[in-house]
């Protein structure tokens, strides 16, 4: 099967995620043809993802009923303090951010970072109905972040890395943006063993947050070689043991959850 490149991926994937924030799903998958399949949670009709992943209280802060495409919650992981300042990678339509931007305060704020001007255009629909003012969103990629060097607090990301094909840059970027001491506090998709070659060069599956998962060591290793330490890993929302069957792509998928540092 022909590799696909970095400019197809992002393509395909920046065009899915499109679709579902014209549609403003209120689902957590892209919308999946029959080939495709995604691990980043249930997506039965008759539950909700966000309340899946998030607190009632939580949801309740900021009285919206705005979609979870994520994988696990950064928020709770993040410990965010009055007055940081927060940057969220793949902030799609704005729940993170918005959460956030509840825990840093009218002194603190939130930059939500896109590569997909549809989710940009959502995400600040969103903002505007919630009238928070210390949010703002960003159209950009990961691998080149509109982010001045060392102006963050902490960096949040949900379940988006992962879609990335060159994670060693984005680490480096977030290393790079972050102020001496921030923090990267992200939920992200991980693999335990070898998916099939199949499932690597399936566009379908990049955009399904499952092809360009990496193995846990792989991807912690990763950040390690950007220049981050004090790593702590979790396992935080899907069961290994049953990832084989409901992602179909021969190997366990497991959502992880990581903090790590950039020294002082």
């Amino acid at each position: 099967m022909e590799a696909k490149n970095d400019d197809e991926i992002k393509k395909f994937v920046r065009e899915r995620y499109a679709e579902i924030a014209r549609q403003q799903a209120p689902s957590c998958c892209a919308p999946q043809s029959k080939e495709a399949s995604s691990c980043c949670g249930p997506c039965a009709a008759e539950t909700s993802h966000a309340q899946s992943l998030y607190s009632t209280e939580e949801l309740e802060s900021i009285a919206a009923d705005i979609p979870s495409l994520g994988c696990g919650n950064p928020i709770a992981l993040s410990e965010l303090q009055p007055g940081e300042v927060v940057l969220d990678l793949g902030s799609g339509g704005g729940l993170d951010c918005f959460l956030a931007a509840h825990k840093v305060g009218s002194q603190g704020k939130v930059i939500g970072l896109d590569m997909t001007p549809d989710m940009i255009q959502l995400a600040r629909a969103n903002a505007e109905e919630l009238s928070l003012g210390n949010v703002e969103f960003r159209l950009g990629e990961m691998e080149h972040m509109p982010i001045e060097s060392d102006s963050v607090d902490v960096v949040i990301s949900n379940c988006v890395i992962n879609l990335s094909p060159d994670k060693d840059t984005v680490f480096q970027e977030v290393f790079r943006a972050l102020k001496p001491g921030g923090r990267l506090c992200v939920s992200d998709i991980v693999t335990r063993g070898e998916l099939p070659a199949s499932v690597r060069e399936s566009l379908e599956q990049w955009a399904g947050c499952v092809a360009g998962a990496l193995e846990e060591k792989e991807y912690l290793e990763k950040i390690r070689a950007a220049g981050f330490v004090q790593l702590e890993a979790q396992e935080e929302h899907l069961d290994p043991h049953k990832e084989e069957t409901a992602c179909g792509v021969g190997a366990p998928i497991a959502s992880i959850a990581v903090k790590a540092y950039k020294p002082r």
